[in-house]
């Protein structure tokens, strides 16, 4: 396959070419390349952008056990409507994966799907309850890439700490939900700030590892640039969803940690802008309408993410359109060891065609997710994902 005269933006170029395809790889960039015996699909005139596709390193299936919010099927679906050919996917289903044969399982059927890659996650603690990390003793070095208990915090300070020099040990990356759940019925900022200081401290004490995942107050923020100026081995992501409103203007929709102030936003988008944060990640959280109405907290981000991304970020003056593609491609692909998130000769053909011109407005009923629980439907944005190519297909 070639595609002819398209923009082509990854971390390092931004040129008018062409892209050559061959068995699943990218097999050459540049400008007028010579047809072969090839199909061609041919962009001019449209002005649209060729980009890496997305890689989301916070996503949750619901699969096992919560199939009527998100399966891997239509999980699969959405993440290409929205640009992604990769996700990383959390652990608290049912049953949670607390076990090397559930993470195989997910990734077995994940494949078997063929339109994405998928990454399955381990549970720090065994069914997310924050007493027992046999399991996690029991591995062998470089079998899994990241554990994490999502949607919790590990309350125990002397068994996170336990499970940081075990990660260190076996060289896996611990993927934090920074939440003190002693303050989390009364003040989820301090909920959130004290469990970040928390494993800051503890990182630098065992000279481990941590990402922290969501990451939404100024303080939490603060505190990990502080901590990356030390030298301490510590990284983050950031949501759209929380770089895109404050509680206010989205009437306090219930996602967990909550949309916070003017302020907030403000300290996150300068962390992009400084180096801090490494990837921006969704928390794709399906949940049906009744869930929602009973107080079920999360948001669907993959089918959103780019648009509200490059809106706020990119046409807001912020960063440039390479930044976010590094934030959003390159970074993760690199942190889940994929052979992609760069457009040149040798990497997988996982591509977005995305018409970054034309404005168009949200709507939750063309998504191909199970859920529609966004407070962004209807909300006008840029960056429409025309295309998504994963490896070699076009979609």
């Amino acid at each position: 396959m070639l595609l002819k005269n398209i923009h082509i933006v990854d971390n390092q170029r931004d040129l008018l070419g062409d892209v050559r395809i061959k068995d699943e790889l990218i097999t050459e960039v540049g400008a007028n390349l010579s047809t072969e015996n090839e199909e061609i699909i041919d962009f001019s005139g449209k002005n649209y952008y060729l980009l890496p596709a997305f890689t989301d390193l916070h996503v949750h299936f619901r699969d096992p056990g919560l199939t009527h919010k998100e399966d891997v099927n239509t999980g699969s679906h959405a993440a290409i409507h929205g640009g992604y050919t990769a996700v990383n996917l959390m652990p608290n289903t049912k049953p949670t994966c607390s076990s090397m044969e559930i993470v195989k399982d997910v990734e077995r059927r994940v494949e078997e799907i063929g339109l994405i890659y998928a990454n399955q996650t381990l549970s720090m603690t065994k069914n997310l309850e924050g007493k027992d990390i046999e399991h996690l003793k029991a591995l062998k070095k470089g079998e899994i890439l990241f554990v994490t208990d999502d949607g919790k915090g590990v309350q125990d300070d002397h068994l996170m700490e336990e499970i940081f020099n075990i990660c260190k040990e076996k060289d896996i990356t611990i993927m934090c939900h920074a939440e003190d759940s002693r303050y989390s019925a009364t003040d989820m900022r301090i909920a959130e700030n004290n469990m970040t200081f928390r494993d800051i401290k503890l990182c630098e004490k065992t000279n481990g590892s941590i990402h922290f995942c969501h990451v939404s107050t100024k303080e939490a923020i603060d505190a990990i640039a502080a901590a990356q100026a030390r030298g301490v081995r510590v990284s983050c992501e950031v949501t759209p969803h929380h770089l895109s409103a404050t509680g206010d203007e989205v009437n306090h929709y219930r996602v967990n940690p909550p949309f916070r102030e003017k302020e907030d936003i403000d300290a996150l988008v300068k962390a992009i802008q400084d180096g801090v944060v490494c990837a921006i990640a969704t928390d794709h959280a399906p949940h049906t309408a009744e869930d929602k109405r009973n107080g079920s907290p999360g948001m669907v981000g993959l089918e959103v993410a780019f648009p509200l991304c490059y809106t706020k970020l990119v046409k807001g003056g912020f960063i440039s359109l390479q930044k976010l593609v590094q934030l959003m491609s390159t970074n993760p692909s690199e942190m889940m060891k994929l052979n992609k998130g760069e457009i040149k000769p040798g990497k997988l053909a996982d591509l977005v065609v995305a018409d970054l011109d034309n404005p168009f407005i949200i709507n939750a009923e063309e998504f191909q997710s199970k859920g529609r629980n966004t407070p962004f439907n209807g909300r006008k944005v840029f960056g429409k994902i025309v295309h998504t190519i994963s490896m070699g297909k076009v979609y």
